[in-house]
């Protein structure tokens, strides 16, 4: 029996054992459907958030969501950059089904037709029929046009941005891309993650008598680098300019998730809420000083650096507490995860690529979640199955690894193993062919000395 396995029904066996559990199934058949709390943080490195070991930088409150429930080492995203990763984050599929390939790019370049398309149906939508009121507060980055503002898109409620990026000092440093409430720009005076931590707080208390969906983007701890004296001071110790102020940034960011939780808990909402906290990608380390350690690759890569993310969920008296999974799972799991949790089914209309985790993380399942998870980003590509992962780079020739034993992607295995090649490039050929031709191309970034050696997009 494997240790993933293993993982499964011990922690299955602890949650049946209790007489505090609740199946999440028996959850919503009562009619107690949970909030849903869905947090996204951006360009955050594999390595600043560690499970179970010492923070490069405290955060305590995003380490308490793994504290009272799961912490995962082999999470994915589907895409190493921000928009693709969203859109198949936000509907459960592979963003290359329907073209959403590449980051929409600027306000001015997008236009009418660079934005999730409007036949996808999202979380939003989903949980919005299921009587949930919904919210987003932060960064959009799914289409500037009116036809894919977050209203159009089942959220009932929204506060943020509609871009990539945004200044985090000075709200209207870019009017093309303005703060907004609803569709209407406002000045906002606090700093920019401070006020999505605010508003959060405040959609919580509002709806704190039924049953909501709060998606939670920040945009840090993407670019710019910015930040208030109130956290720079606290890294006073820091030498490094960037650094101290990436630092300040994460450090705001937990504050701001702290914000959120302690809202929970003064509502008495904290056992009724399945909270999510997933990297979007993996850290632009040249620009921003994200770490990625131990993984190769950066930002805008298929190397594990560039798609393996801190993913942490709980949901007190449902999920156990405490547990670590090595089970390798993608961002498109959280959309049949939280319909399921809410009593809703993905079952008809488009298939869902992503896989609800709950029986897995009860045990009422045990083995892999997903045959394969797959990427394809540009002329990049990669597979993982099992422990396995072939990839095509921006470098000629396919590379083959074993992340067991080589999470650093060092010893390429090619060479050794061409029947794994081969199987592996036929099931990753199979899934290619079902894929949609992007409907953008992306967009074109000045080359500067910071990011020559690696393609981060904006």
């Amino acid at each position: 029996m494997n240790e993933t396995i293993k993982l499964a029904l011990a922690a299955g066996t602890l949650c049946w054992l209790s007489t505090a559990c609740t199946t999440p199934a028996a959850a919503a058949e009562q009619g107690n459907q949970p909030n849903i709390v869905l947090i996204v943080a951006d360009d955050l490195g594999y390595g600043e958030i560690v499970c179970g070991g010492k923070q490069p930088i405290p955060t305590p409150h995003i380490h308490s969501i793994a504290r009272a429930g799961l912490c995962f080492t082999d999470a994915y995203v589907s895409c190493p950059v921000c928009s693709p990763t969203r859109a198949g984050l936000i509907t459960g599929r592979y963003q290359q089904r329907f073209g959403h390939e590449f980051n929409t790019g600027p306000a001015a370049r997008a236009g009418e037709k660079v934005g999730l398309p409007l036949e996808e149906v999202t979380l939003a939508d989903r949980l919005k029929k299921l009587g949930y009121a919904t919210g987003a507060v932060g960064k959009w980055h799914l289409g500037y046009a009116a036809k894919f503002h977050p209203h159009e898109r089942g959220f009932d409620e929204f506060f943020g941005f509609l871009g990539g990026a945004h200044s985090y000092l000075d709200s209207e440093a870019d009017p093309k891309n303005p703060i907004r409430r609803s569709t209407d720009p406002v000045k906002e005076p606090e700093y920019l993650t401070d006020a999505l931590g605010r508003e959060a707080a405040e959609f919580i208390e509002r709806h704190k008598a039924e049953p909501f969906f709060l998606y939670l983007p920040f945009n840090a701890t993407h670019g710019p680098l910015e930040a208030p004296p109130k956290y720079l001071k606290r890294f006073a110790d820091i030498e490094n300019k960037k650094r101290r102020t990436f630092a300040a940034m994460l450090a705001a960011m937990d504050d701001a998730v702290g914000t959120v939780l302690d809202a929970l808990k003064k509502n008495q909402l904290e056992e009724n809420t399945l909270v999510f906290f997933i990297g979007d990608n993996g850290g632009p380390t040249r620009q921003i000083t994200s770490r990625n350690d131990p993984l190769r690759g950066f930002k805008g890569q298929v190397w594990e650096g560039g798609i393996r993310v801190p993913f942490m969920m709980q949901w007190p008296g449902h999920l156990p507490a405490g547990k670590v999974v090595h089970t390798p799972v993608i961002a498109l799991d959280i959309l049949p995860t939280a319909v399921a949790a809410a009593g809703g089914s993905v079952s008809g209309g488009k298939p869902i690529d992503g896989v609800d985790l709950l029986p897995y993380l009860t045990g009422e399942k045990t083995g892999q979640p997903h045959d394969a998870l797959y990427w394809r980003f540009g002329p990049q590509w990669a597979i993982r199955r099992g422990d396995y992962k072939l990839l095509q780079t921006r470098e000629p020739g396919l590379k083959l690894y074993n992340l067991a034993g080589d999470i650093s992607e060092q010893q390429d295995l090619a060479g050794e193993h061409p029947d794994i090649v081969a199987k592996l490039k036929k099931h990753y050929d199979a899934w290619n062919e079902q894929l949609e031709d992007p409907r953008w191309q992306p967009p074109v970034r000045r080359r500067t000395r910071a990011n020559r050696r690696q393609a981060v997009e904006p």
